[in-house]
């Protein structure tokens, strides 16, 4: 019979060999539910040691109780059974060799952070064989929401490039007169523009914008002047 409540199990069964190996998954499922895995090794351990002690040593009856319970931060795991003589820690030399453990209460003691054995005091005949272990919840993922503030990150504008052709570009450099002058004096008749000419009827101390020609991709070329 299995008997459980938040934080409390009983199991009653018959100590032998093939159950032995069942209370073992009761435990550890009920440790997991519990989210006690760190101890999980150490309590089904200890269990199966106990067991093995009241099926090796127990009369007349292999009838016992498990009992798991966690309370204040510690869990007890505890066997009853109907035989009301005290169990004694052996030597390890003195250990026998027995057909489900051979290690006894020196293993109990050995995995445990406190051990011992009293006689029943639920008016049954018998005894109790108890170990304790100080109980650390697994770390378990929160379930909920996260929220974690942070300021608010400026965006950086993107960059645009745009190819432009060199041929597609026009410049307007301003020119003075006096220099407009020397630069028709040095060309040829035949090569100046008529906007050039209208130009230089313009007084001396205008300036006029003189058309250049679109920029292209070869190198530029120097143009001179001299003084006027």
């Amino acid at each position: 019979m299995i008997s459980h409540s938040r934080r409390h199990c009983v199991v009653e069964l018959q100590a032998l060999p093939s159950r032995i190996g069942q209370i073992r998954r009761i435990v550890s499922a009920q440790l997991r539910h519990w989210q006690l895995d760190p101890l999980i090794d150490r309590a089904a351990l200890g269990v199966t040691e106990l067991l093995g002690n009241v099926h090796r040593h127990a009369q007349p009856s292999k009838v016992c109780t498990v009992e798991i319970e966690l309370r204040l931060g510690r869990l007890t795991v505890s066997v009853a059974d109907s035989d009301p003589r005290l169990p004694v820690l052996r030597a390890a030399g003195d250990l026998e060799e027995l057909e489900t453990c051979g290690r006894g209460l020196a293993l109990v003691e050995a995995v445990s952070e406190a051990w011992g054995a009293r006689q029943r005091t639920d008016g049954g005949t018998g005894k109790v064989v108890w170990f304790s272990l100080r109980a650390a919840p697994a770390m378990t993922p929160p379930t909920g929401t996260v929220r974690i503030p942070s300021k608010p990150v400026r965006e950086v504008a993107p960059i645009v490039s745009v190819a432009v052709e060199p041929a597609a570009v026009i410049t307007s450099v301003p020119v003075s007169a006096s220099m407009q002058a020397s630069m028709v004096a040095s060309m040829p008749a035949a090569s100046m523009p008529a906007a050039t000419t209208a130009a230089g009827a313009t007084g001396a101390g205008a300036t006029a914008s003189m058309p250049v020609t679109p920029v292209s991709a070869s190198p530029p070329v120097a143009v001179g002047a001299e003084p006027g």
